[in-house]
């Protein structure tokens, strides 16, 4: 391997730490966040974040093999990380559809979406800034594996705009549906996240996400 190649392999897993690092931080928040203001859609979103770090940690573990040797397939770890978190989504999908039709029946609103709002804005700024130091190094090495990375780390910018959109429409307009609207929309992500897991993980390839 070259001297370049390694250098810029370094670089991916560097950013592969700060996206574990970074989802553990957000997670942490957004779910005091979510239970504090009883905003669903945050509360799922930080639970989002902390299944998005199992994945994160498969990652690093795939780039640690890259730098050993460039022909490699899936190993038991990754495939396990994998399943594990494709499990995550769904049993996030399952508490987030619950959670929206207890808060129906229950009348329950936000008192408050403001914080949602920071951290989306914070978040997308993070990811979009991480998808495309992604796509750069993997296009400069011409790995498909981190191509796919950084694909994953689009689908976590769409979570922020969707957690953005809920946040501010709430704060504008104060209905009490817009949260549960927002829980049932990141509830659909979640759903095609955990599919899609199960999907690679039982494929021998590196790739991440689909790639529409």
């Amino acid at each position: 391997m070259s001297e370049k190649k390694e250098q810029l392999l370094k670089t991916v897993f560097v950013l592969s730490i700060i996206t574990i690092v970074y989802n553990l931080i957000e997670g942490g928040i957004s779910i005091y966040f979510g239970m504090h203001d009883e905003t669903l859609t945050l509360f799922g979103f930080g639970v989002d974040s902390f299944v998005e770090v199992i994945s994160g940690i498969g990652i690093a573990h795939m780039i640690i093999r890259m730098r050993q040797s460039e022909n490699i397939i899936k190993d038991n770890f990754e495939k396990t990380a994998l399943k594990i978190t494709g499990t995550g989504f769904y049993l996030l999908t399952v508490g987030l559809i619950a959670g929206s039709v207890i808060n129906i029946l229950q009348n329950v609103k936000p008192h408050t979406t403001f914080a949602g709002v920071i951290i989306s804005i914070i978040s997308i700024l993070t990811m979009y800034f991480l998808m495309n130091a992604k796509l750069k190094v993997g296009n400069k090495i011409g790995s498909e594996a981190v191509i796919s990375d950084a694909k994953c780390t689009k689908a976590c910018l769409q979570l922020s705009v969707i957690l953005l959109v809920a946040s501010i429409s709430y704060e504008i307009f104060h209905l009490q549906y817009i949260d549960t609207i927002g829980s049932l929309a990141i509830a659909y992500l979640t759903f095609k996240e955990g599919r899609e897991s199960f999907e690679k993980a039982h494929k021998s390839d590196f790739k991440c996400c689909d790639d529409d």
